[in-house]
Order: C-alpha cells, then sequence, then structure tokens
C-alpha cells in the first residue's frame, strides 16, 4: 500500500509540474504577446503622437487706456461683464475738449480769411506797384527839371561874378544870382533824393508783393498750408472730443477694471482689460526632447479641467516660441557656474483652437489643459487657414 501511495504522490507532482510549466509557457506567451502588441501599438501609432499637461489657455487681451486726459464721468461696465465691440466703457468730462474744438473751429475759419486777404493784397500790390513805378518816373522827371535849373543858376551865378569888377552888374543883382543857384542846388539835392526814395519804394513794395504771393502760391483757399493747418488741428479736436467717449475694441469679457466716477486720468492710463474668449488659444509648454517632430499645421485634440473628457476641442500648431521660459525670465539661469545641473527645459508651443467650438464651449484665461499633438499628419493650407479664421474644417 505505502508503494502504491509514494507512486500516486509521485504522480501528482509530475503532473502539478507539467501544469505549472504549461502554465509559464502560457504567462510567458502572454507577456511576449502583450510586449510585441504595445511595441507595434508604440511604433505604428502612439509614437506618432506626443501630450502634455503642462498647457494653459492665454489670449491677446486688450488693454483700454485713455487716449485723452480729463475727469472720469461715468463708468458703464463692471468686471466680469461681457460687452460688444464698440460699446460704451467709459466717459470723460468732454468741457476741455469741446471748448478746445470751439478754438480750432473759429482759428480754422480765421485762416481762412487770412488766405482770402492775402488773395485780395496781390491785386493791390499790383496796383501798388505801378503807381510806385509812376511815382519813380515823376521823381526822374522833376530831378532833370532841378538839374536845368541848377544849371542856369549856376551860370547866371558865374557870369554875374565875372561882371560884377567891372561895375556892370550891382551888388545886389549877385546876391540875387547867389540865391538862386544855392536854392537850385538844394532843388536838385532834393530831386536826387525824392528819385531815390521812389526807388526804394517801388523795390520795397515789390518785395512785398513777392513775399504775398509766396504765401498764395500754387494754392487755393482750401489747400494753402496755413489753412491746411488750421483744419488740422480743428480735425485734431474733434477726434480729441471723440476720444472723450471709451469704446470696446473688441468683444469679450471686463477684467481688472481699476477706473472709478471723478477720478482725474492721464494719457496712458490704465482703466481696464477686455479677454476677448472668442480668440482664445493655448500655449503647450512641452519638454524639448518632445518636439523633433513637432511641425507649425500639425492638428491638436485639447480636453480641458472646465469640461473634462467629453468635450475634445480641435486645433492646429500655428508656432513654436522663439526661447524658453527660463530664457526669458525676469532672473534667467546662469548655466555658466562651477554648480551646474542640467534641467530639461520646456518650450512653448502654440496652438490655434477653432474659433467655432470656442463658441458652444468658452473658456477662460488661465484654464489647464490637456494637449495631444499628432507629429505624423499636417493639415493642408486651406485648412490651416480656416482655423485661424474660425472656420470650422469639417465643414464644407
Amino acid at each position: 500500500m505505502s508503494t502504491e501511495t509514494l507512486n500516486e504522490e509521485q504522480f501528482d507532482q509530475v503532473k502539478t509540474t507539467k501544469s505549472r510549466k504549461k502554465g509559464f509557457i502560457i504567462l510567458a506567451l502572454v507577456i511576449v504577446l502583450l510586449a510585441v502588441g504595445y511595441s507595434a501599438y508604440w511604433y505604428f501609432y502612439a509614437s506618432r503622437y506626443v501630450s502634455t499637461d503642462n498647457a494653459y489657455t492665454a489670449t491677446e487681451v486688450a488693454e483700454i487706456t485713455p487716449a485723452v486726459g480729463g475727469i472720469i464721468s461715468s463708468v458703464k461696465v463692471i468686471d466680469t461683464q461681457y460687452v460688444k465691440k464698440g460699446d460704451i466703457l467709459v466717459t470723460i468730462d468732454d468741457t476741455d475738449a469741446q471748448l478746445a474744438l470751439d478754438q480750432a473751429k473759429a482759428n480754422y475759419a480765421m485762416a481762412k480769411r487770412h488766405v482770402q486777404s492775402y488773395e485780395a493784397n496781390d491785386e493791390g500790390f499790383d496796383a501798388l506797384v505801378k503807381a510806385r513805378f509812376e511815382d519813380e518816373t515823376r521823381a526822374k522827371e522833376q530831378l532833370k527839371s532841378a538839374q536845368a535849373n541848377f544849371r542856369r543858376a549856376q551860370i547866371d551865378y558865374k557870369r554875374r561874378q565875372d561882371l560884377v569888377e567891372s561895375g556892370s552888374v550891382s551888388g545886389e543883382e549877385l546876391t540875387n544870382a547867389k540865391a538862386a543857384f544855392i536854392q537850385a542846388k538844394a532843388q536838385l539835392n532834393a530831386a536826387k533824393a525824392a528819385v531815390n526814395q521812389s526807388v526804394a519804394n517801388r523795390l520795397s513794395t515789390i518785395g512785398n508783393k513777392k513775399a504775398n504771393a509766396a504765401l498764395i502760391k500754387n494754392s487755393t483757399v482750401e489747400t494753402n498750408p496755413q489753412v491746411l493747418l488750421a483744419k488740422a488741428r480743428y480735425e485734431q479736436a474733434k477726434v480729441n472730443l471723440q476720444r472723450t467717449v471709451i469704446r470696446a475694441p473688441v468683444s469679450g469679457i471686463v477684467a481688472k477694471r481699476q477706473v472709478q466716477v471723478g477720478r482725474r486720468v492721464q494719457i496712458g492710463a490704465p482703466l481696464m482689460t477686455i479677454v476677448p474668449l472668442g480668440n482664445m488659444h493655448v500655449d503647450a509648454n512641452f519638454k524639448e526632447g518632445e518636439l523633433t517632430d513637432v511641425k507649425v499645421g500639425q492638428p491638436v485634440e485639447i480636453t480641458s479641467d472646465l469640461y473634462g473628457s467629453d468635450v475634445v476641442y480641435h486645433g492646429v500648431v500655428s508656432g513654436l516660441a522663439g526661447g524658453t521660459g527660463s530664457a526669458f525670465s525676469v532672473i534667467p539661469a546662469q548655466n555658466a557656474t562651477g554648480n551646474w545641473i542640467k534641467v530639461v527645459q520646456r518650450l512653448p508651443v502654440r496652438i490655434s483652437i477653432d474659433k467655432k467650438q470656442l463658441m458652444k464651449h468658452p473658456l477662460q484665461v488661465g484654464l489647464s489643459m490637456d494637449v495631444t499633438i499628432d507629429t505624423q499628419t499636417k493639415v493642408d493650407r486651406d485648412t490651416f487657414a480656416r482655423y485661424q479664421a474660425g472656420e470650422n474644417p469639417d465643414q464644407g
């Protein structure tokens, strides 16, 4: 009996050993098959994708600043309020701007009248030049007459001087001749001065005419530089008056409102920010070793922590940053030191999102996102442009 029992135990042990070996073989085969399957999956499918959860939504926010200074008279919006492009956000007291506009308008009208007077003066200068020319001609003729009188008086005086010794001419007659000579000489000098003055007057009038002509040369009243300058100031004053009403440059959500009624603001002072939610993109920070095959135009699938995996956004890689985050930090890393330790860097990748999906499932700035890029596929140019323009590439 003991021998039979021993044989049965040995048989059971052999059977158990064979069963274990068979189980191990099956397990090994399963592991090999799983490894081969995973390797095939990785090689043919999974290796084409790179993903990261170090990604956040961002957008080009609009900073609202005044173009003119003044006292805030009203604020029409509050934080978190949605506004459309063109909606009134803030108004500035327009008293000073209105007065400046009235003054500029008056200066503009005055400038046109000045130019009109220049044109009228040009005609008057033409007549005045002719009159000065006639004055010069008359003065020259009077000079000729004075020269003739002077020569005659000079001859009479000399002749009487020669005859006074012989007694043919009395002393009184000589005195009269001398007085006539002196008078003729004075008249001659006066005539010469009159000629010089008439010439100077003519030249001065011609100079004034040229100066006046230069003010209106090759221009009309409306195209005259003086009028154009006044008009530009008038238009600027109108623009400044319009700028007292500050409107939304884009549609979006109001954030960081810093302005209150009654506050005096200067040009460029920050008032608030508008976040255009319909123009959102994602900045995904990939490790440098993951970017080998990442190119602009590759399709991307994105999920957010806000909506979970139920909402999958589609987008494209629209650009890679020019440097890593550490390179543009306030205090950049000083790697040329003795205690250097290599740290894997991350490079921001900008991803455009389908804007129609954003309208259906809006996102806010700074939300966490999960990004997966298909590095083996690249959308065509038309599809890429449609993504950038906000059209859904899956339609049409």
